[in-house]
């Protein structure tokens, strides 16, 4: 069991930076691949980026590639978001999700575990 809290959101400029964090809680952290989700207003959840249990496996959405980077840290229990270059379109509230065993997948369906959430708005 692992349970997800994150944080670093807020209101930003377009072109801004900001970085996420997921805490966990449990001693199994570093068997859970990681991923980060998000979802704006009337929008279905979508895929940001993922990394697997190892850390030798990294995905991210195409609308994400080259600004958005995922890492983890298992001696910490986190995993962290670094957004760089932000637009209007990654508005969102945005979710930490694990899953046990995984390979950074892309479908919400893989994980088992969900954060509350936070909130990134970015503004013109």
């Amino acid at each position: 069991q692992v349970q997800l809290v994150e944080s670093g959101g807020g209101l930003v400029q377009a072109g801004d930076s900001l970085r996420l964090f997921c805490a966990a809680s449990g001693r199994t952290f570093s068997n859970y691949a990681m991923g980060w989700f998000r979802q704006a207003p009337g929008k279905e959840r979508e895929f940001v980026a993922a990394i697997s249990w190892s850390g030798d496996i990294r995905n991210s959405a195409d609308s994400v590639k080259g600004r958005f980077t995922i890492s983890r840290d298992n001696a910490k229990n986190a995993v962290y978001l670094q957004m760089n270059d932000l637009k209007l379109e990654d508005t969102a509230l945005y979710y930490c999700a694990a899953d046990l065993w995984g390979r950074a997948a892309m479908g919400i369906y893989e994980y088992e575990h969900w954060g509350q959430g936070t909130q990134v708005t970015v503004s013109s």
